[in-house]
């Protein structure tokens, strides 16, 4: 069993990725850059990581989500995060990602953002 369950889902043209678990070295991290990749590699340019059930980030992890975002908007895409926990978000303000990412409380929103 990974560290990391990944559960994908479509809402219109936007790919939501359901996150449940801890994205840190080794499965949890390689879960998350598989299904990125996987999704950029089919043409989907639109992605939106749910992060409500992610108890944990490491800083393996947060390199796993910038390398993602990169690779995502090399390829003309976009890459969001919903529903941050405190302990995520407060990982983001500490190393400054939080005003990479564009970052939505509300799922309607956030998917109303990429059009």
């Amino acid at each position: 069993m990974a560290e990391l369950d990944v559960k994908e889902r479509q809402a219109g043209d936007v790919t939501i990725l359901d996150l449940r678990g801890e994205v840190r070295i080794g499965e949890g991290s390689i879960a998350l850059r598989d299904a990125i990749r996987n999704l950029a590699d089919a043409g989907k340019q639109k992605l939106l990581l749910n992060l409500a059930g992610v108890s944990y980030i490491d800083s393996s992890g947060i390199g796993e989500l910038i390398a993602n975002y990169t690779t995502v908007s090399r390829q003309g895409g976009q890459l969001k995060l919903l529903k941050l926990t405190d302990r995520v978000q407060n990982l983001l303000v500490i190393t400054k990602l939080l005003t990479v990412f564009d970052t939505y409380e509300d799922e309607s929103e956030a998917l109303k953002s990429f059009s």
